[in-house]
Order: structure tokens, then sequence, then C-alpha cells
């Protein structure tokens, strides 16, 4: 059997967004569950539009996300170099054999006369091809021209992985640039002959280069490659589904996820999922079943769209598969100020009592800050909730007080603490959401914190004492 080689080869022009990512992404699981190899190429022969940083900024973006690359980039291997620039001479010499076969020659035409063809063309009311205006007799090349391709219009057939069969006449057929005047090639040519050299047997590329495919056969035919396995992936567009994901969009760069507290898995899995489903309901995946579960053939062939709320909610159910322990070393950068004196063991605690309602690691703070330090009371939270605002001043501070007398008395355990507070509504005769909405605020000052008992026994008995007391001193 083949063994399965896919890769990635971004151009370094701008940040890597949701979809080049994902295209990265099916590449690399295809690999993976194969035991193959997935390889990083840097295609960077569009100098005016390269931008600093950004191959390491696209390195950092895979990482991230826990896209390994046996082979490229930073890795090296018996196919490199893995940069496209230092690749010109092996461009040139393929070139050179075109040339040589009759297949390729050097462009004579400035701008100027090529947009007389296209006028003319125009004004005949019929497409513009280049093949159309080949020079009989054709300049040498000597690397200072462009080089175009001599193309052999026909008929293509070809299988999709993701599309199906897709068909096109001769005239999607025309001579495009394989060299450029610069001395680069362009993508066009220079992908082909890398995926050769490189024995990558699966190709997968977004949409907006299906339209190019029957040149790319051309070219191999007349390079004598067989093909790789093509396929093609639909676009991510945006939630309205009107148009692709852009920058304006939510397409953003993919390491300010990390930074805003989203997990590389649950992005993994949300990108896993635009436009890919295995055939069941489930939703969630970690890493493993997506390795086991993907396949091209269930790859939707109509567009994906982005849902920032759903990647919101996978990343809550992916905080929630974490341990204690793991969650705990994720969210070093996360905790508030306030905690940077407390112990190891009472953060564990706290992310215990926390860890179900935190969407992302950036919920932390908000959502534990009052365990650290005490807040300041805050009555007018009392008047937005429909049961504490039938209370007046001095039935806060009755229920208060009652509050503080059975606590101090408690052990304070949570099993002790719960056991209080319902001996508590019996003794005050109020209801759970009077009694307990009223204790919450006393003891946090937010709208929401988990289980009253455990909240409490989290604080410890001197704490809550403390803060009980502020509040019937402010009631």
């Amino acid at each position: 059997m083949t063994t399965i080689r896919t890769r990635f080869a971004p151009s370094p022009t701008g940040f890597m967004h949701v979809g080049g990512v994902r295209t990265a992404l099916f590449a690399w699981l295809i690999a993976q569950q194969s035991n193959g190899t997935f390889l990083l190429r840097i295609e960077d022969t569009d100098k005016v539009r390269e931008v600093e940083g950004s191959i390491q900024q696209i390195e950092q973006s895979l990482r991230w996300l826990g896209i390994d690359w046996k082979e490229g980039i930073d890795v090296g291997g018996e196919h490199g170099p893995y940069l496209q620039s230092e690749r010109l001479n092996i461009y040139r010499q393929w070139a050179q054999k075109l040339v040589d076969q009759g297949r390729a020659y050097a462009d004579p035409y400035t701008k100027e006369e090529l947009e007389v063809f296209r006028e003319n063309a125009k004004a005949s009311k019929q497409p513009f091809l280049y093949r159309n205006h080949r020079p009989e007799q054709p300049p040498v090349w000597d690397g200072t021209q462009s080089l175009r391709f001599k193309s052999d219009p026909k008929a293509y057939k070809w299988q999709d992985a993701v599309m199906g069969e897709l068909s096109t006449g001769p005239e999607a057929i025309d001579d495009f640039v394989l060299m450029k005047s610069d001395g680069y090639p362009t993508y066009n040519f220079c992908h082909i002959i890398d995926d050769m050299l490189m024995g990558i047997t699966h190709v997968l590329r977004s949409q907006e280069f299906i339209s190019s495919t029957p040149k790319f056969l051309n070219l191999y035919d007349a390079l004598e490659i067989t093909p790789p396995v093509l396929a093609t992936l639909p676009y991510v567009m945006a939630i309205d589904g009107k148009k692709k994901l852009g920058k304006r969009d939510g397409a953003k760069d993919i390491l300010d996820y990390g930074k805003e507290g989203y997990l590389p898995e649950a992005m993994m899995n949300f990108l896993a999922t635009l436009g890919w489903n295995d055939g069941t309901e489930q939703e969630v995946f970690t890493t493993t079943e997506l390795i086991e579960k993907f396949s091209l053939d269930r790859v939707q062939k109509s567009p994906a769209r982005f849902d920032e709320q759903r990647l919101l909610w996978l990343n809550g159910q992916h905080i929630r598969l974490l341990s204690l322990d793991a969650l705990y070393e994720r969210v070093v950068d996360f905790w508030p100020e306030s905690a940077s004196t407390s112990t190891k063991e009472h953060k564990i605690a706290v992310l215990s009592l926390v860890q179900d309602r935190l969407k992302t690691l950036a919920d932390l703070s908000v959502a534990s800050s009052y365990f650290f330090e005490t807040p300041t009371p805050n009555w007018s939270m009392a008047d937005d909730n429909k049961q504490l605002r039938k209370l007046d001043q001095e039935e806060r501070k009755n229920l208060l007080s009652q509050a503080l007398t059975a606590l101090e008395q408690s052990d304070f355990d949570a099993s002790s603490v719960q056991d209080t507070l319902n001996q508590l509504l019996e003794t005050t005769g109020q209801k759970p959401g009077i009694l307990f909405s009223l204790v919450r605020l006393a003891v946090s000052w937010a709208p929401f914190s988990p289980a009253l008992h455990d909240t409490i026994a989290t604080l410890g008995k001197d704490e809550t004492v403390t803060r009980i007391s502020a509040a019937i001193e402010t009631a």
C-alpha cells in the first residue's frame, strides 16, 4: 500500500485564520489515521505580499492547535528545502525541461500589448485566451522574461474526493505563467513540482482553486505526472451564509482564541466539524476520536457556516472534560490578581466549584474573584432579584442575623453547612429562593455562584462570618 503523505503549504501573507487552519487539520487527520506523513511547506514565492513574521505565526498556530508535522519547515527531511524561495534552481530546471519539450515559451508581450488583446476580445464579445496569441517565434528564455506553459486544450473529467465527479471542456484550458520575470515560479507551477518531488498523495485545498484544476491537470499531463488525490474543501462562510468568512466577520488570528481562553482541543473539534460529521448526532469529539472517524467522503459539498456561539459551547464542553489537575495547568494565566498569594489546594478547590460554569478559561477571573478577595457589599444587586426585592431592610437584617448565628455554630465542612442551611429554612419559614439568594449575595456579591454550601465551605468560617456581618451592617 502507498504510504499516505499530505501537506499544508500556506503562503506567509498574513495571520492564520479559520479557513486555512481547517485545511491543515483535514490534511493532518488523513495522515494521522493511516500512520502517514504530514509535512509543512511554505510557499513564499509572492514576495510583494509577504508579511514579516507570518511564517512564525503559521508554525505557532499549528502547534497551539496540536497539529505537528514529521517533515518540513524547522523539522527537515529528505525532500527539503521546504521553503520555496530556497528551491528556485529546482523550478528553473523543470521549467527548462518544458521549454526543451516545446511545452513552454518566453512571453514576448508587454502589459500594454496584452491589454490591447483583452480589449479586442471584449469588443468582439469573445473570452480572452492567451493561447490565441502565441508568438510564432518566441524569444529564447533566459530567465529574465515570464515563461508561459503551452497548453493542450482538451476536455477533462476527474474525481474529486469531496465534490465527486467533475468535468470541463477545452475552453477552460489556457496558457498560463510558470515563471515570473523576477525568477520566482507561480503557485500554478511550483506546487505541482513540489508535490511530485515530495511524494504527496493527497492535495486538499479551498474551493477557490477548483476552476484552476483543469489547467493543473493539463500540466500534470505535460510533465507525465500521475495526479495525487484531489480534495476540494467548500468555503467557510460568515454566520449569515451570504459571503465567505473575512476579517470583518470574525476570521481573526487563530492564536487570539488561545489568548481569549479557548482550548485547542475545542478549536480542533470546531474546525473538524465545520463541514464534516461522522453520520451520527455526536458533536463533541476528542482528538483521538477525530483521528479515528474522519474521512473525506463525509465532508459536505456545501459551504459551512462559522458560528462562534457553537465554538463557545464546544469550549465549555471540553473544559468540563478536563481533570481538575489538567484544568489547573491550563488556567495559570487566567486567575484574578487576588489569587496570586493563594495556595494550590485552595485554587483547586475553587476550580472544582466553577469548572461547570466556565465557557472560556478567561471566565475564571470573574467566576472566582470573590473566593480570593472580600467584595464590597452592593445592595442594589438585591433590587435586580425578583425574590429579594420583596424584603425590606429589617427583614434582610433579621434573616442574615439568623444565618450568621447558625453558621457560627456549624462545623463548616460542606455537609454540615448544607444541614445548617436546611435547618434555617425551617427556623425562618422562608423559601429557598429568598433565604439562599440572600445569603449567597452576602458572601459573594455575585449574580451567580456555585452551590451555596460548597461556596461557604470553600470560603471558610472566618471569611463567611466577616462577609455576612458586613452585609448586616450595610443592609
